[in-house]
């Protein structure tokens, strides 16, 4: 997929303004992406070299985050908004290593994510995985239809990695995360990743920027400080060691302590 419609993209995808799944596939050495993309995520990594660290680090987080879950706490569903481009380590494969019949859903708005994950992200014969064409700001069409494969009676982990920041303050973005929280039960889990806006703040800003200037505006991105993202597990338990840099969640024995990236992350626990 190296070229746009010029390009022969398939119908129905827009590429003329950057989409974050592409562009973080860009991030991430993949190729499923088209001009506008690759001029944003190159324009970005020029003001801020550390995304390319920082998104690497995120999904190595992701990973951690969902083993823990899976095979430590016992939660075998998971509902992950925002997918993004299947890469390495998705969240059904490493859930499903530790708990075969785990049931996932993964929900995004980007018609290539969707294609790919239809085609490549194949369930355990015990489990199940179930793909919906939503947006985030659509809790209730989410819920609605991840029900068809989640029993929400059950707790769930919701993964929002690296999602947030493309919904603007004047879109609520605390009210979303609460109302899908709200409705998933007791001993549910809150998994979340977001752009820290209070590291490397200059450099962070300016790729925001360039960024934002080739994203439409329901695609923009708004980085935000550790208390901004710690309001986001407001009622929840956080899990140890609480909100921090993504390297600094649960690292395991012997990993050295990793440079600052600006991203921070925590999971927590609903009561």
């Amino acid at each position: 997929m190296a070229d746009d419609r010029a390009d022969g993209a398939p119908a129905g995808i827009d590429t003329s303004a950057a989409h974050p799944a592409r562009v973080y596939d860009v991030w991430l050495g993949g190729k499923d992406n088209y001009a506008a993309d690759r001029e944003a995520a190159e324009q970005a990594v020029a003001a801020n070299p550390d995304i390319l660290l920082a998104v690497r680090a995120n999904r190595a987080f992701l990973g951690r985050a969902v083993h823990h879950l899976a095979a430590e706490v016992g939660i075998d569903q998971f509902l992950d908004i925002g997918t993004g481009i299947p890469a390495s380590d998705n969240t059904h494969e490493v859930a499903q290593r530790a708990a075969p019949a785990s049931r996932v859903v993964y929900v995004d708005n980007d018609p290539v994510v969707l294609a790919h994950a239809r085609a490549l992200l194949s369930s355990t014969p015990e489990g199940a995985t179930g793909y919906l064409d939503a947006d985030l700001r659509d809790v209730e069409g989410i819920l609605g239809q991840a029900a068809a494969t989640l029993d929400l009676k059950r707790p769930v982990a919701l993964m929002l990695v690296a999602v947030l920041q493309y919904i603007a303050d004047a879109d609520d973005p605390y009210g979303i995360a609460a109302r899908l929280l709200a409705a998933l039960p007791p001993g549910s889990h809150l998994v979340l990743s977001h752009p820290a806006s209070d590291i490397g703040a200059e450099q962070v800003a300016e790729s925001m920027r360039r960024y934002n200037e080739r994203a439409p505006r329901q695609e923009q991105a708004t980085p935000r400080t550790r208390a901004e993202v710690s309001r986001f597990f407001d009622g929840l338990e956080m899990l140890e060691p609480g909100v921090v840099q993504l390297p600094a969640w649960r690292p395991g024995p012997g990993v050295a302590p990793a440079r600052q990236l600006p991203m921070w992350c925590g999971v927590a626990r609903k009561p």
